[in-house]
């Protein structure tokens, strides 16, 4: 059965002290609100519905085109939310599951979402309305569920509105919850804002669908899941536990990390298996290593495609539209950007190679830049294959240095060096016999 997903993301988010609307902020190089739809998708949900605020044009902007936009424009609790959803879910099926998910929940799993979605779908026992909750030591500040003598669920009580009897349950809202989109229209609009925030909650229906005959159930989850991010210090905590997860994840498909602590992947970060990560790497989004290779320590990779058996750093920035061929060695402090790198190039140490195409077995001295910008404009260095690149060399592009050549140590190139050719572009060395004894200062002299 199809399901329905409807994200509540009209918050104002004030506790972020931010001009971004709180959605938009990132885990793992990705937006949370993506991290929820893409939770839904991976659940079997193909209709996303957004419950926004009409001041969040920068959220509507990066949701374009892939879900349904609603306009809360006061915002009344989250009853009142879904309540703007009313047209859509007078559109599907009466007995549609219909999925309440939060933009700033980003830690909701798949598999969980899909778990919630069948309680509701199954034709036999299936609930008419379901609740993510989880068991906690420390409730303050969570919802209450209120279950009766056979562990049904009865309410759920706010804290704001909860006795202190109701305040010592450890079994707490998760926020997300599931209803039939027949019993979402029967119900919300029953509710009202008699309590102490003066909001229509969501949560009521789960008392008000009770006491109406509906079927109310529970589905117990990872507390993780549930995390909600309203502010700075949330946010990076929610950001260390998908750290945690993705770096969980990379080496159970074959990624030896010898320090997964220190390591920060980004939501798309692919490394294939046998590939060894050092302490202190930072991927960013957009980067594909193979098999067999070795990032070494204080790394920083974004938008590179590195091919097999290729090893890297330590402290190498591979910049985006890098693209290694197999078999090739970036070295410590090498910086490459917009470069193709073919089978068997080396660049050991302390060099830039910028819009470049280097071919197979190169070998790149210390030291060696291609200047590829001239204050307008950048332009292309092209070395084919098997050129040696001497130490301390400028390579000005565009420029071409044909196969098989040697540049000398030291060169400033500004010119097409033709294949098996070597080139030199330096002041020629001049000596002066007896200079230093000329020079040099007399101890008397160093006194004055």
């Amino acid at each position: 059965m199809n399901a329905t997903a409807i994200i509540l993301a009209a918050g104002k988010g004030t506790r972020m002290r931010s001009h971004t609307a709180k959605p938009l902020h990132h885990l793992a190089h990705r937006p949370m609100i993506s991290w929820v739809m893409q939770a839904g998708r991976d659940a079997g949900i193909t209709d996303i519905t957004i419950v926004s605020s009409p001041e969040h044009d920068d959220l509507h902007q990066a949701v374009s085109g892939q879900a349904e936009i609603l306009l809360q424009t006061e915002q009344k609790g989250t009853g009142h939310a879904v309540l703007t959803a009313q047209q859509t879910l007078q559109n599907i099926p009466a007995d549609s599951p219909v999925l309440i998910l939060f933009a700033d929940t980003p830690l909701i799993t798949a598999q969980t979402l899909t778990q919630l979605r069948d309680r509701l779908s199954a034709s036999q026992q299936g609930a008419d309305i379901c609740v993510l909750g989880f068991e906690t030591d420390t409730p303050t500040g969570y919802g209450r569920l209120k279950l009766d003598a056979a562990s049904q669920l009865t309410a759920i009580i706010e804290e704001a509105d909860a006795s202190e009897a109701e305040r010592q349950i450890t079994l707490v809202n998760g926020g997300i919850m599931g209803a039939k989109a027949s019993v979402l229209l029967s119900l919300l609009p029953q509710l009202d804002a008699a309590n102490a925030q003066g909001e229509i909650y969501l949560t009521d229906i789960v008392a008000a669908g009770h006491q109406a005959g509906y079927h109310v159930s529970h589905l117990i989850c990872e507390g993780d899941e549930l995390t909600g991010v309203n502010d700075r210090n949330q946010l990076a905590n929610a950001e260390a536990m998908m750290q945690q997860r993705l770096r969980a994840a990379m080496m159970a498909s074959g990624v030896t990390m010898t320090n997964p602590e220190t390591v920060t992947l980004s939501f798309d970060t692919e490394i294939g298996a046998d590939t060894i990560i050092e302490p202190h790497v930072i991927f960013g989004p957009g980067v594909r290593i193979g098999q067999q290779c070795s990032i070494k320590g204080f790394s920083h990779l974004e938008g590179c495609n590195i091919a097999d058996n290729c090893a890297i750093g330590p402290f190498a920035r591979l910049r985006a539209g890098t693209e290694l061929g197999e078999q090739v060695k970036i070295g410590n402090f090498v910086e490459t950007k917009n470069a193709r790198l073919e089978t068997g190039a080396k660049a050991s140490h302390l060099s830039y190679i910028g819009d470049s195409l280097i071919g197979e077995s190169v070998n790149i001295g210390a030291g060696t830049i291609t200047c590829n910008y001239d204050g307008i404009n950048k332009h292309q260095t092209v070395i084919e294959a098997g050129c040696f690149i001497g130490s301390n060399s400028a390579l000005v592009a565009p420029v071409t240095i044909g196969a098989g050549s040697i540049v000398g140590a030291g060169s400033v190139i500004t010119r097409d060096v033709a294949a098996d050719s070597l080139a030199l572009g330096r002041a020629r060395q001049t000596q002066l016999a007896g200079g230093v004894s000329r020079t040099a200062k007399t101890p008397d002299q160093d006194k004055l």
